[in-house]
């Protein structure tokens, strides 16, 4: 089953209220996934030499300060923790690699959501209506985003098991359907590099993807090289720096549609997720073709 959302800003108006439009979208799936949500959002990019982290910690009140406190003694700068509600976004002057792994090593239980300059990823079990309420998600600024809605049929219900999955820098996948040979690529990614924290074949999908693209694939040829490699049917969703991409498998049997207007490109399992968005009435309506790349670039960040 499962849910998702994207949007993509191409005016000031819709970037202004991108967490708003964003959460209607996403409690329109809470019937496809109610058991857990997540999204990832573009936005307030780090300065240049920094890097942007979203931690998170299933402890009430976690002391990020004590967090932010030991990143400030080992690579200098201010990284306020900025919290919503389990989560914690950090600036750090550093590269991505070197925060995760002092955060790894000194916080075991705190988990890296995202890394990158603009990603920020949060993700939680239960309602998806609750979990953009506890959020605050209406008050998110930002040029992208993308979201989901799960219904686990596969594996238990937890935090880190939820969609967005993101196993490269600014990078980020969400998914409807299944990979029949996640184990065999898992196995072959472990080779060339790629973590993974979960059994998740979406993750595998997201480091497929990240695999790719550091081996110098652009986000089109990658996403066609997905038709040899992943076995399976599926409706994916991917956020990058710059844009989005909806790509989905040669059957296609999982649902999806898009829409644009002058101020939005907007996809989704089911057109009531668009229909709350403002002009979708004159929006152009059409249902991505299988196999076919669909990318939208030049975000407003």
């Amino acid at each position: 089953m499962c849910g998702i959302v994207g949007l993509f800003a191409k005016s000031d108006a819709i970037a202004d209220r991108l967490g708003e439009h964003l959460s209607r979208m996403l409690v329109q799936m809470n019937d496809r996934g109610p058991d857990s949500a997540g999204v990832a959002v573009y936005r307030d990019p780090a300065p240049d030499g920094a890097a942007k982290l979203t931690l998170q910690c299933e402890a009430a009140g976690y002391d990020w300060g004590a967090v932010a406190a030991g990143l400030k003694a080992v690579f200098g700068g201010d990284p306020m923790p900025q919290v919503r509600d389990h989560h914690a976004v950090l600036v750090v002057r550093a590269g991505a690699a070197a925060a995760q792994a002092w955060v790894r090593e000194h916080h075991p239980d705190v988990r890296v959501m995202s890394a990158g300059r603009v990603i920020e990823i949060y993700k939680e079990t239960g309602l998806p209506s609750d979990f953009a309420a506890r959020h605050h998600l209406g008050d998110i600024r930002g040029s992208h985003a993308l979201g989901h809605t799960r219904m686990a049929t596969e594996s238990k219900v937890t935090t880190l098991g939820s969609h967005p999955f993101s196993t490269g820098l600014d990078v980020c996948l969400v998914h409807n359907g299944s990979l029949s040979n996640h184990n065999a690529l898992r196995r072959m990614l472990r080779r060339e590099g790629i973590e993974f924290h979960t059994e998740n074949d979406t993750e595998v999908a997201a480091g497929y993807l990240t695999w790719r693209l550091r081996e110098g694939d652009s986000l089109h040829d990658a996403l066609l090289q997905c038709l040899d490699d992943l076995d399976g049917f599926y409706t994916f969703a991917i956020g990058t720096a710059d844009g989005f991409a909806v790509f989905r498998d040669p059957i296609a049997c999982k649902p999806a549609v898009m829409a644009e207007t002058d101020d939005w490109v907007a996809m989704s399992s089911e057109f009531r997720a668009i229909a709350v968005l403002p002009g979708a009435e004159d929006a152009r309506i059409w249902e991505p073709a299988p196999a076919t790349p669909y990318i939208w670039e030049g975000a407003r960040v």
